[in-house]
Formats: structure tokens, sequence, C-alpha cells
């Protein structure tokens, strides 16, 4: 074995690298460039973000809140996944798109800013990291903002992430503050709290004290300020018009081996041009796949007769999200008994969205609206073994067989969004101004079950809207626009597939 061969595995990532390293060279690359291109402008959302810090600083105010941004993650070898912040981290600061990887946040109610962004700013084009370090470079990914710059965009002021540590030594450590992590979202920051906990002599399992700011984090997002509302309007209207594309692409989706791709493709193209990207991954699943709660493989047919299912939503810049579903005949007309089934669901939605602005209501009172529905059309049916009003006890669960999933869930920066609110405060809370959540009724009737008519196997129905709580108190539609009832889908159709 030569020594080249010793080189640790390490470092053979650099083994392709050809990067000048002479000083000559250094010189010649940082000279005579002319002046950068203004900075950012102040970001809608800096006006709103001091409130958020004061609301969760209220919640801790004896404590450090050390928020991180999250870090890259490796695709494959030394390529990264396209960086999406923490929904938190985004939340409390306002920044979106791919902006900042391995960024911190820190609220400290005691400091002389309450609030500081760690991030890591560009370098002078003399420094070797402009032209040589593919993480940070800006030959390799763009110029950086500088701190000020930073700070103009955010409104929160702003340091290098090197200091971070020091920073929270002297606020734990030196000044005698508690400390709180949103956990796991970087190994780095985890460690470097870590040890500012060992140094300050902070002992024992910090984990509850933990979570407890992920649970306040969560909650606080349970009710959304006129900016996230007006994000979450764009991200809903940029969504319709991903549905226009599903449409016309239903021609050539009958021609191909894997139509459900083409209408998979059809759709992320519309939020990459529109947006950051996808919410989440599409479902595009025709005939039986529709079934299948979660189905993402996409690569089936899409064959007229059928139905196809999507579930799908654009996730804007400021990475706020929709998500809806709606099941379109492939061929442009539903059938006789696809109607059947369609309207049920239909109905089930218009229940839960009138419980909804029942007064007083809670937020599982929309699943239980739905389940009403579902459960005494499927007894008239003659499908469930006894009455409807057994099978929506405990004791029968018999029409879960066919809908199985929950009815609404909230929805924001995170398509399941305030994932880590207690139960209190999202399935038994109150419907409160603010929060958006989506009212998705189904039915499911897959090909071998032995259970429903042999002319309901196979189809699968879901129609999702999203839906936000006004300051009246009403529940409206973000997603009225966005066709629902059978006559309406069918025109919908024939007019987006009239123009291509």
């Amino acid at each position: 074995m030569t020594d080249s061969d010793k080189q640790p595995l390490a470092e053979r990532g650099n083994n392709r690298s050809h990067t000048p390293k002479t000083a000559q060279f250094a010189q010649f690359i940082g000279e005579d460039w002319g002046e950068r291109p203004a900075g950012p402008a102040r970001g809608e959302a800096a006006d709103y973000v001091p409130a958020r810090h004061d609301a969760l600083l209220a919640a801790f105010p004896d404590d450090v809140l050390v928020i991180p941004a999250g870090n890259l993650k490796v695709r494959n070898n030394d390529c990264d996944y396209r960086f999406r912040a923490t929904a938190a981290f985004a939340h409390m600061t306002g920044l979106g798109a791919e902006l900042e990887p391995e960024a911190v946040l820190v609220l400290d109610a005691s400091a002389k800013e309450r609030a500081t962004l760690y991030f890591h700013p560009r370098t002078p084009r003399t420094d070797s990291e402009f032209y040589a370090d593919s993480r940070y470079g800006e030959f390799w990914v763009g110029a950086r903002p500088s701190l000020q710059e930073m700070e103009t965009l955010t409104g929160i002021h702003c340091e290098a992430i090197a200091q971070l540590r020091a920073d929270l030594a002297a606020a734990v450590v030196t000044r005698g503050r508690g400390i709180r992590l949103l956990a796991g979202a970087d190994p780095a920051i985890d460690s470097i709290v870590q040890a500012v906990r060992l140094q300050a002599g902070v002992a024992g399992d910090q984990s509850e004290r933990d979570a407890d700011l992920a649970e306040a984090l969560s909650e606080l997002r349970l009710r959304k300020d006129t900016y996230e509302i007006g994000q979450m309007q764009k991200a809903v209207d940029a969504t319709f018009e991903g549905f226009d594309e599903i449409i016309a692409s239903l021609p050539r989706a009958q021609q191909h081996h894997r139509g459900e791709r083409v209408v998979e493709g059809a759709f992320n193209a519309k939020a990459r041009e529109e947006g950051n990207g996808l919410g989440y991954d599409t479902i595009a699943a025709a005939g039986e796949h529709a079934n299948t709660l979660h189905y993402m493989t996409n690569d089936g047919q899409t064959m007229p007769g059928d139905l196809i299912l999507v579930d799908a939503g654009i996730e804007v810049d400021s990475l706020y999200t929709a998500d809806i579903t709606r099941t379109l005949p492939i061929n442009g007309t539903f059938s006789p008994v696809q109607a059947q089934i369609y309207q049920t669901v239909l109905d089930a939605c218009e229940a839960a969205l009138e419980a909804a602005n029942k007064p007083g209501a809670i937020f599982r009172d929309v699943h239980d609206a739905a389940m009403d529905v579902i459960a005494h059309r499927l007894e008239e049916w003659g499908i469930l073994p006894g009455t409807a009003e057994v099978s929506l006890t405990d004791a029968g669960g018999w029409h879960r067989r066919w809908m199985p999933h929950g009815t609404s869930h909230h929805l924001g920066l995170d398509v399941h969004d305030c994932a880590e609110a207690r139960r209190s405060m999202y399935m038994d809370g109150k419907l409160e101004p603010g929060m958006v959540f989506t009212i998705e009724p189904g039915l499911y009737f897959h090909a071998d079950d032995l259970k429903v008519p042999e002319e309901f196997r196979g189809i699968g129905v879901r129609i999702e809207d999203d839906v936000v709580v006004r300051e009246n108190g009403r529940v409206e539609r973000l997603s009225e626009k966005i066709p629902r009832t059978i006559a309406d889908v069918e025109a919908w159709m024939k007019r987006v597939l009239d123009k291509h």
C-alpha cells in the first residue's frame, strides 16, 4: 500500500479538487470586482415577528431560548437535499425559501437584544472561502447576505454563527440564565447547548424542559396572523393553478404507461414555477390506487372511466403550504356509481363546515359531523352490519373501515402543522380566529373488499379544502374557488381541456 492509499476516508472527497492554492492566485481572484447590487429590503414578515417573540418570551421569562433552522442533509455522497428550515425557525424569523441552513435564533428577555439571529455571513472576496468552499463559497452557492443585509431583511439583530457558543455561555454560565433548546433540529447546535449546560453545572435530563419549548412553539402557530393567512391564500391560489395543469395533462397521461407520473410532473412543475416547491410529495392515485391513503409511488396507468385522486399542495417562498385534494374523472365525466360515492363525500364536507360554524365549536366536532354523514349513508346502502347510531359509538366504529383517517388537521408552515400542541389545544380546542385547517373526508372501497357492492369496488374518493376562522368567528374556505361539486368539476375539466 502506497502512502497515498493510506489517506483517511474523510479526506478522499477532495481528491477530485483542482482548486489553486497559491498566494498569487488568491490575490488575483480577490481583486478588481465591481460594486455589489443593493441588498434586500425589509421583509413583509418582519413587522409580525416581534409579537411572536413577545408571546414566546412571556412563557419563558427566565430562560435563553435556542431555535435552530436545521442543517443541510445529505442526499447522496456530497450532494445535499434542498434546504428547508424548521417550521419553528421560519415562524420566529420570517425567513423562507432556502434561507438559512445552520442558522440559529436566540431569544432572551434579559438581554440588550431580545432576539439575535446567528448565521454564516459572506466573507470578503479576498478570503479563500469565496472560491474554494463548496458549502459557503460565493462561487458555489452565490453571495450570502452580510450581517447588515440580514438585519435589514428580518428586522432582527444579527451575529456571526462563530459567536454563538461564547454568547450562550455568557448568558447561562455568567448571568445564570436557564436555557431551552428546540432539540433534534441540528446536531451541532445540540452539542453546543449540551456543552454550555455542562459548563454551567446543569445536571440531569433536560428533555422535558426542551419539550416544553417545542410545545409552546407549536401552539403559537395554531392561530395565524394577517400575514400568515395571506400567505396561505397565496399557496391555495397557486395550487389551483397546479390543478389546472393536472387536468391539462390528462390526455397525455392516458397515453403513457405511467400516467400517474405525468399528472404528478405537471403539478410539480407549477409548484417550482410559482412557489418554493411542494408542500409534500404529491399523491396522484388512479383507480384502485386511490384506496391507499399515502400512495406516492405514482407509477400506474390512468385509464378512461377511472377516477384519479390527487392530493397536492404548493409551498410558497415563505414556506406556507396549501393541502388540496380533488378526485377527478379521468375522461371528464363521473359515472352514476362514481357520482353516488362522490356526492356522499361532498355532503360530509358540507356537514363538517356547517359544524365548524356552530357557536362554541371545537376541533373534533368537524370530524364527528363528517362521520355522521358517512355512517348514515353506508347504512342506507346496506353496508353496515348494524345501525349508523351504533357505528358512531365506541362499540361500533364499522364505518371507519371505509373512512379510516381524520377529517381535519391544522395547516401552515407544515402540512400537518402544530403537531406538538397539547390535545386540549388541538383536538379538544375551541375553534378560534386565525386557525387554518383542512376538511377532508373520504370513502375508500378496495377492489377486493367483499363487504361492499361489486360496483363500488376499486373506487376511492377524497375531497379536501383548506379553511380559515375569520375574526368574526365564521369559518370560510380559502379554496372556495376550486370546483368541488359534480357539475362544477365536470365543467372545470371541460373548460381546461378545451383551452388545450
